[in-house]
């Protein structure tokens, strides 16, 4: 019987170190996939978004102008309609509670917009409301709660003098927001029937034609998928004057205070005239205003926080499916 050389055990020997290795290597590689796999699943548990808790009614219900004529001198500023806790010393927290809802719900929106900007919704926010009603403090506290790499913010000023060679809703129409992109106006296309109303800039006969252009600009929005949120911040004349008060008494804030503030406030009377007609005139299912009570800052953060919630919840918006396969791309990723 021949004997087995020492080259034949020695090769046995490599084949079978080499074999445990591959087993080993392939052992490691199922460890890693499933290590890729455990820590997808983390990242997303950890993405889940808890619900804060809701409104009994729906505040877009509560907050809605009345249909028809309205007063907002019989409207209360220091009201906090629909509110989900019990005053301000629970509203910081409660808002904070959004904040992760929201920005879930944004990031959706904008997905949409990458991945289907022809039907992908917009959204447009308007703030309106008396100087020092909180507009700018509406979007740092509220709209700030989200990407603003999502956002298209727009303050509308004294028209330019290339503004003023066009049509009143040319810089509006020039300022919307893109697909899957949630618009803020602070001020908007209702300065035409109020400022230049109440300082008697143009006739009476132009700016009253004006709610009807308004009513068909704000039905073609609609039509073309806008979700309209308006928002009148309403607060009372002697919640402005302490207001202005604490901007002239603190110089830092001086900056804030404009003299011009005043001239508008001599004129409060003809403003809440003003405000009850395009209340009353433009106030469509497809563009309704909201009346916020705002003397109180931080029911107005919340309450325009949740309006917002509310509106983009309600588009019931998934996450864009993948054009790739997931699977593949997954072990490629273990591999590197």
């Amino acid at each position: 019987m021949a004997k087995k050389s020492k080259k034949d055990g020695k090769s046995k020997s490599d084949k079978g170190k080499k074999a445990a290795e591959k087993q080993s290597a392939k052992a490691a590689e199922a460890a890693e996939k499933e290590a890729v796999k455990a820590a997808l699943k983390a990242e997303k548990a950890a993405k889940a978004v808890p619900a804060p808790p809701e409104p009994r009614r729906p505040l877009s219900e509560v907050l809605r102008a009345p249909q028809g004529e309205v007063d907002i001198r019989t409207i209360e500023t220091d009201a906090a309609p629909g509110f989900v806790g019990e005053g301000k010393s629970d509203a910081p927290a409660l808002t904070d509670a959004l904040a992760p809802v929201l920005s879930d719900l944004q990031e959706r929106l904008y997905a949409a917009g990458r991945e289907n900007p022809e039907t992908a919704p917009r959204v447009l926010l308007v703030l309106q409301g008396m100087d020092t009603s909180g507009k700018g403090g509406t979007i740092r506290h509220a709209v700030g709660m989200v990407d603003p790499q999502g956002v298209d913010l727009t303050a509308f000023k004294v028209p330019t003098a290339e503004e003023r060679e066009h049509p009143f809703l040319w810089r509006i129409r020039r300022a919307l927001p893109g697909p899957g992109m949630i618009g803020v106006f602070d001020r908007s296309q209702y300065e035409d029937v109020l400022v230049v109303r109440v300082n008697e800039l143009v006739p009476k006969a132009i700016w009253a034609r004006r709610y009807t252009t308004i009513n068909d600009f704000e039905a073609e929005l609609a039509g073309q998928g806008y979700v309209i949120i308006k928002c009148f911040l309403h607060i009372s004349a002697d919640e402005q004057k302490q207001r202005l008060a604490a901007r002239l008494d603190d110089p830092e804030k001086h900056w804030k205070y404009n003299p011009g503030d005043l001239d508008s406030r001599s004129h409060w009377d003809d403003y809440a005239d003003a405000y009850n007609e395009l209340l009353g005139r433009c106030n469509p299912d497809h563009a309704p205003w909201y009346i916020i009570p705002s003397n109180k800052k931080w029911y107005r953060n919340w309450a325009v926080a949740e309006l917002l919630r509310e509106k983009l919840d309600a588009l019931g918006l998934g996450w864009p499916a993948a054009d790739f396969d997931v699977e593949a791309e997954k072990a490629r990723l273990a591999e590197l």
